[in-house]
């Protein structure tokens, strides 16, 4: 794909350069499943299939990382960006197999998909099984085709060596934070502080500071860049979560792939539940320690879980605090010694993260 002149960058254009190294790449890696074994064609198209779509926002928020750090557009600097979509997909197909999710943009999530290849084929034995067994192993090939991925772009070895710790810190990070999150739904939430460290560790950090760091690092930025990009990037990451943590309760599932309430189904203790709990009178608290989880859930429980979440003051404290940190990382942004295309770019990144319907 020819790269266009700098300043015709925009985010849809990057979006398209992502989707390219990606087929790209996995075009050349996954004849090497079939090779191995025809039975291994459903493993990697399962892969294709999952990264032929998405917001592609940890790759821009690199790219721009990048670029604030004064790197110049490259073919380059674009595979080692869109490398964190295949941590993205690593993320998703673990998140889906603990959250026993069913869809995922509208499809199938992984484990569901290979659990229905299961029973179409007769195999014996629980489909359930071998589906979860198959995406974490589809999860895990995720993550080492990442590190390929962003180690064989082509950029300078030496910058490469230097971004490899924000890489391995940002991989910890997700599995921390999926873990802590595990264990919040164990103890049956209750504790602010618990769920919003989730948000950080799950999501915030990797889905915007983390992608800003890997980018700076890799064009040489001094530590002073990265501590601002920190400042703008992790109040931005906690309310992009915090805006993730709506619509999985509010959004619109034409728009966002999964049911109406998913999250509720799933039981996820979110920081908006949290923050509900928290006000809950007895018959509230009492209709969310029922239902919440329950994923059988009907509709009509559905509209009254979210009544509860409206009548608490959840919603309006969440909105609120998105909009506060929002306007925190807008500041930091500004104050920024960086690029002028870099912090137009990323603050209209900003709008899209926590202005999203789906």
């Amino acid at each position: 794909m020819s790269i266009p002149p700098v300043a015709k960058i925009d985010s849809a254009q990057l979006r398209l350069r992502v989707q390219a190294e990606l087929d790209t790449y996995l075009g050349s890696r996954v004849p090497r499943l079939n090779q191995i074994a025809p039975d291994l064609a459903p493993f990697g198209a399962a892969l294709v299939d999952l990264l032929s779509g998405g917001k592609r926002l940890r790759p821009m928020f690199c790219y721009w990382g990048w670029r604030a750090a004064g790197g110049a557009d490259s073919p380059q600097i674009m595979q080692a960006a869109a490398s964190l979509e295949l941590v993205q997909a690593c993320a998703l197909i673990h998140d889906d197999v603990m959250d026993r999710s069913d869809t995922r943009r509208g499809s199938p999530t992984a484990h569901r998909r290979f659990a229905a290849l299961h029973d179409a084929a007769g195999w014996p034995g629980p489909g359930d099984n071998f589906g979860t067994g198959a995406a974490i192993l589809l999860g895990d090939l995720s993550l080492s085709w990442a590190d390929e991925m962003l180690f064989t772009s082509g950029l300078d070895q030496d910058d490469l060596l230097r971004a490899k710790p924000v890489f391995d810190e940002m991989r910890l990070e997700i599995m921390a934070g999926q873990y802590l999150d595990l264990v919040e739904q164990a103890r049956g939430g209750g504790s602010l502080e618990r769920a919003l460290r989730v948000v950080q560790y799950k999501s915030a950090k990797y889905t915007i500071e983390r992608p800003l760091h890997l980018g700076a690092a890799l064009a040489g930025a001094p530590a002073t860049l990265l501590l601002a990009l920190s400042a703008f990037g992790l109040p931005l990451g906690t309310a992009f979560q915090l805006r993730d943590d709506l619509l999985g309760v509010f959004g619109d599932p034409a728009i966002t792939g999964k049911p109406a309430g998913d999250d509720l189904r799933e039981g996820k203790r979110t920081y908006l539940v949290a923050l509900a709990v928290e006000s809950a009178n007895p018959a509230q608290t009492r209709m969310i320690d029922t239902a919440l989880g329950n994923p059988n859930l009907t509709p009509d429980a559905v509209t009254e879980l979210r009544q509860i979440l409206i009548d608490t003051g959840a919603v309006a404290a969440v909105e609120a605090q998105i909009s506060d940190l929002t306007a925190q990382a807008q500041g930091a942004l500004a104050a920024a010694q960086i690029d002028s295309d870099a912090r137009m770019a990323l603050a209209e990144l900003a709008v899209a993260a926590t202005t999203r319907n789906g």
